[in-house]
């Protein structure tokens, strides 16, 4: 029998709401909200609805090619609600043969990879490698071994090896922090393998989206769903990018859906910005991914 290569639907809804306890009177953001067009992925529908109404409003692609979409409110406000309603195609994905694909030291060859892969080789911001995270990736890294299935058993390892528990860490803690606690959240582990396979010169990126909210049947109930979820993508010669999930030790098909890809988080936050006043706020994020049809 063929495997199922029906394409699924989801209808996305992802809120966020700011109060603050003081005015805002003026405030500018970036939100990357709407999910990308991708060979495996087509957004069908997407809209962005801010209150208050927002004086300035546009949508650009940025350098990495997400859709990145500007606003202003230049009046006085107590707070801010940002609704993404997204409908989404999705289809199946299955990764290459591990045998078929390269021996993993061929995978940093310059003479070969793309531009957005070179940039993927480096340090950025908050991922920066470590002699101990290399120690610890290289067992699954012998010589020779195929790319495919080095990644798949150093994701295997940090599942096995890292809790996931979200009162571990924020997002200002530092990756050295996260291996010496081996504690965290999807944000800590995709950085962290991302540190260990660039260190290795294998280029990664960062990967922000959603899982679905309801497993198929029979399937359990993955982390991270009702929420942002994070996961990468590494570079494999006479592949491309494949998409790799360590918080759940998977590689995404259908039901990972992709907003943003970047050489770090603040490439692909959902929504960042200043404001001017307000004083202390509360945050709110609602996330709810259904499934349409399958």
């Amino acid at each position: 029998m063929s495997a199922d290569v029906s394409p699924v639907t989801y209808d996305i809804v992802h809120a966020t709401r700011y109060s603050y306890s003081e005015s805002v009177s003026v405030s500018h953001h970036l939100a990357r909200l709407s999910p990308r067009s991708l060979p495996h992925q087509s957004c069908l529908q997407h809209t962005l609805d801010v209150e208050p109404a927002a004086a300035v409003l546009s949508t650009h692609a940025d350098y990495f090619g997400n859709d990145a979409t500007f606003f202003a409110m230049q009046g006085a406000h107590r707070g801010l609600t940002v609704t993404s309603r997204s409908c989404v195609s999705v289809r199946p994905r299955v990764p290459p043969q591990a045998s078929a694909t390269l021996p993993w030291e061929q995978a940093g060859d310059h003479g070969s990879l793309p531009l957005d892969a070179i940039e993927a080789l480096f340090d950025s911001a908050s991922l920066r490698a470590a002699p101990e995270f290399v120690a610890y990736a290289r067992p699954s890294f012998p010589a020779g071994r195929p790319l495919l299935e080095a990644v798949a058993d150093l994701t295997a390892r940090i599942f096995e090896d890292f809790t996931f528990d979200p009162d571990a860490t924020t997002v200002a803690t530092s990756l050295t922090d996260v291996f010496r606690l081996r504690r965290g959240v999807c944000q800590d582990f995709t950085r962290f393998e991302i540190a260990c396979l660039r260190e290795l010169g294998i280029p990664a990126l960062y990967v922000s989206g959603y899982l679905e909210t309801a497993p198929p049947p029979g399937m359990p109930r993955r982390v991270g769903a009702d929420a942002s979820h994070a996961w990468l993508s590494f570079h494999c010669p006479s592949v491309g990018w494949i998409d790799v999930d360590p918080t759940n030790n998977l590689f995404p098909s259908t039901g990972h859906v992709t907003l943003a890809r970047g050489l770090d988080y603040s490439d692909v936050s959902p929504i960042r910005g200043v404001i001017l006043g307000g004083g202390q706020h509360t945050l709110q994020v609602s996330v709810d991914v259904v499934r349409a049809s399958a």
